[in-house]
């Protein structure tokens, strides 16, 4: 069967591997769409530290069960619409034995650690799939990275009586702000694109602020009588925007950083201290997947939104390299698998 390999940087190309095998417990897939993300992009230009090449990507998915083991419960149907989780956990680990498993000491993301799914057909464990019945295969391949959001905005501990900056309108950023919109946060989205800007506010976002024609922090003291947010949520990965995001916040306030730097940040660290920070990482997802396909199957949002572009299969690499040379362009690249568009 065909699988999308990236060989080197830059290199994407059609390969032949054999057919997935299947243990007891697991259900093969039929692809249907995976989504590009960041870490797609980076892996694509070389920039990822976790990778190891050649790779296959892919661990944003949607598709359908056409087979499972014999120790699969009944509960798992062939013939339904899933998505799945794209971590490993080992269990002993002091992540694991303390709850967060999205956080394992010896994770291996599909695509990063391992290949990931941008093949025809791909087998996992019956444990990592999740089904809906309403949602379309398009939705199911955005919930992984709204997942993600998702989890960022539990990390912050937002609750109604807080104001949320969201530094970065991407998929995962829009997924923080339908987090924290639905838990009765004030919401302020921060990017340099007013078309996402725009967007942000279709998802819960009340306050915009383009940081390439505004001064952020002076917008930030207007909004919220020059206190600071209570919660800053850093989704973009620059030395600046970590930086801007301990500028921003209260007193006593939290920061959460999803994004990945892709260089050292340097800080004057005395706000660290002086505000007492809650200083956070926030990786992968804990188990929200049923939560955030709940959140979709309500249509309060416009997530289909989300999708800039469809490409077939065969023109995945047309798809990274325009990414690449117009990153602005895009909020969500999805690759459709076996005819589906």
């Amino acid at each position: 069967m065909k699988a999308i390999s990236l060989s080197e940087p830059r290199h994407i190309k059609v390969i032949d591997i054999p057919e997935p095998q299947m243990g007891p417990e697991d259900v093969l897939v039929d692809i249907r769409f995976i989504g590009l993300c960041g870490t797609d992009l980076n892996s694509y230009r070389g920039r990822l530290a976790l990778l190891t090449y050649p790779r296959i990507p892919g661990h944003e998915v949607s598709g359908v069960i056409v087979a499972k083991g014999q120790a699969v419960p009944d509960g798992v149907k062939v013939g339904s619409q899933v998505t799945l989780s794209p971590y490993s956990t080992c269990g002993i680990c002091p992540a694991c034995r303390s709850g967060r498993p999205n956080c394992c000491q010896f994770n291996e993301t599909l695509g990063v650690q391992r290949d990931g799914a941008m093949m025809d057909k791909f087998a996992i464990h019956y444990s990592e799939i999740f089904a809906s019945e309403i949602l379309t295969l398009q939705e199911l391949a955005l919930v992984e990275p709204l997942s993600v959001g998702y989890h960022a905005a539990n990390r912050g501990r937002v609750s109604e009586i807080d104001t949320v900056m969201v530094i970065g309108c991407g998929t995962v950023g829009i997924g923080v702000m339908v987090a924290a919109a639905r838990k009765g946060a004030t919401v302020i989205a921060v990017d340099v694109d007013d078309s996402k800007l725009v967007k942000a506010r279709a998802f819960g976002a009340q306050h915009t602020i383009n940081s390439q024609k505004q001064d952020v922090l002076q917008e930030v003291a207007r909004l919220t009588n020059h206190e600071g947010v209570s919660v800053a949520i850093e989704a973009v990965g620059l030395p600046g925007t970590f930086r801007l995001a301990i500028e921003a916040v209260s007193y006593a306030g939290r920061v959460v950083y999803v994004g990945y730097a892709k260089e050292p940040v340097t800080y004057v660290t005395t706000d660290f201290v002086r505000k007492e920070l809650d200083i956070l990482g926030s990786r992968n997802a804990l188990r929200v997947f049923p939560a955030v396909i709940k959140m979709l199957e309500k249509r309060e949002r416009p997530f289909g939104d989300l999708v800039t572009k469809v490409f077939p299969f065969a023109s995945t690499a047309q798809a990274l390299q325009s990414w690449d040379d117009n990153p602005a362009r895009f909020t969500k690249i999805l690759v459709a698998f076996n005819g589906h568009n």
